[in-house]
């Protein structure tokens, strides 16, 4: 199961350059392609406002 941005997203960019297959969408708060992201957790990691989890 991909990895979501949620509503805490600030929109900083620090995700979209972690991302190793470039799964990850500029907007008002950014958003993972599920069927690009290989769940590596990176994004994760990195995010500053914690607003990326796996989907519960």
């Amino acid at each position: 199961m991909a990895y979501v941005i949620g509503n805490d997203c600030i929109a900083c960019g620090t995700c979209i350059d972690e991302c190793p297959v470039g799964a990850i969408s500029e907007g008002e708060i950014y958003s993972i392609n599920p069927d690009t992201c290989t769940e590596c957790g990176t994004c994760s990691e990195v995010c500053p406002s914690e607003a990326i989890s796996l989907p519960e």
